[in-house]
């Protein structure tokens, strides 16, 4: 799980809110252990705005994407070719 956690302090990342300057903060923490909810809770108990993100899923278009780009990916000039590669 992905936190965004804001807090009045001094800014990473400059935004005004009245007299205060509020900071994005983005950690990663695991929910389900005892010490995440103890931490989500307390922070929650301290006044800081916590926005929860999931990860989006990729569809595939885009691992094909991926794989192309990390060089994943054979080419062939016929399948005969592709076939023989694979001991076919």
């Amino acid at each position: 799980m992905f936190l965004i956690i804001q807090s009045f302090c001094l800014p990473l990342h400059r935004k005004t809110i009245g007299d205060f300057y509020m900071a994005t903060y983005t950690i990663t923490l695991n929910e389900r252990s005892s010490s995440g909810k103890a931490l989500i809770e307390y922070l929650k108990a301290l006044g800081v705005q916590i926005t929860k993100l999931s990860p989006s899923k990729k569809n595939s278009y885009h691992r094909s994407q991926e794989d192309i780009a990390a060089g994943r990916v054979e080419k062939f000039v016929s399948s005969e070719d592709m076939f023989a590669s694979l001991g076919i």
